[in-house]
């Protein structure tokens, strides 16, 4: 059954783009997006593709940075209701705090589709990574490369839908393997100097740790610094596919592997099914779940955003 949403919502963004079969309103469409941060590499690639799309389709764009910030969130997205947006591609910086201006945007008229993290409030539709899939997926490489025994630790993030399903994966492959203990878990809030810290406070609390599992790679970055300054045998493990983890990956020996997300196709199906409601589709996935794709020494060569 999500092979066939997912493969509704392609079909639908094939036919959106190629302008086949549907009329658009004379008037300009605007499309706002209101992003949780844009100090993040992978961020950054779905602005680019969000620009590249609505600039295939004479579309306008407002895009707002709130800065992990949910009532700086909340308020870009007023405004940009007062802008007259159609369209709202909400990457929310809280799941559960941004529903307020959720419901601002459906009462105004507004088109409403998640992007990369759940939302609260009514949506009409979400788009997103296998989240859960992407946390266990390093889970199981991680005990495998640790020999299914160990010490290991969680670097958290925000309390967005993402990070609470990855961190739940990871911890459902760690209980596959009773010799493998979870010591500490520290929120880096997914950003690299906050995550160094908090790493480097981490190595000293727990000398004999064997292996990190980071909720995002800009957060395992940080990390690895850490170790490497540490001079201590740990591994790393992550979530996103990150160009400087993707190499570091590659390069060394403790940046083991990451679960790489897809965030130009999050971007790009999210706004194809909101343009299907905007002219005239009477059903459209509520839900729209997309593969993420292991990387490690064998797999990596290549791989980019």
């Amino acid at each position: 059954m999500k092979k066939l949403v997912i493969l509704l919502a392609l079909s639908l963004v094939i036919t959106l783009f190629s302008g086949i079969g549907l009329a658009q309103d004379d008037d300009e469409l605007v499309i706002g997006m209101a992003f949780q941060e844009m100090n993040n590499q992978y961020f950054i690639v779905m602005k680019e593709a969000l620009l590249e799309a609505a600039d295939s389709i004479g579309a306008k764009v407002y895009y707002t940075d709130a800065r992990h910030d949910v009532n700086k969130q909340i308020s870009d997205i007023e405004d940009m209701i007062m802008k007259g947006i159609d369209v709202l591609l909400l990457n929310p910086a809280d799941s559960v705090g941004i529903e307020t201006a959720v419901i601002e945007a459906k009462e105004a008229g507004v088109i409403v589709v998640a992007i990369d993290a759940q939302a609260n409030g009514p949506l009409d539709s979400f788009v997103g990574s296998k989240n859960y899939d992407a946390g266990y997926k390093a889970g199981m490489e991680m005990a495998k490369d640790i020999d299914g025994k160990g010490k290991v630790a969680i670097l958290d993030g925000i309390p967005v839908v993402p990070i609470l399903e990855r961190v739940r994966g990871f911890k459902a492959a760690m209980e596959e393997y009773a010799d493998i203990e979870i010591v500490d878990v520290q929120n880096g809030r997914q950003e690299r100097a906050k995550a160094m810290s908090v790493v480097e406070n981490m190595l000293q609390a727990n000398p004999d740790l064997d292996a990190i599992f980071s909720v995002n790679d800009t957060g395992s970055l940080g990390a690895l610094a850490a170790i490497q300054s540490s001079g201590k045998d740990v591994y790393l493990y992550s979530v996103d596919g990150h160009p400087e983890a993707v190499e570091a990956i590659l390069n060394g020996d403790i940046f083991q592997a990451t679960s790489a997300q897809f965030p130009r196709d999050q971007v790009r199906i999210g706004l194809g099914i909101a343009l299907a409601k905007y002219w005239g589709a009477e059903k459209i996935p509520a839900h729209v779940p997309v593969e993420v794709k292991l990387l490690n020494d064998e797999t990596a060569e290549g791989f980019s955003w």
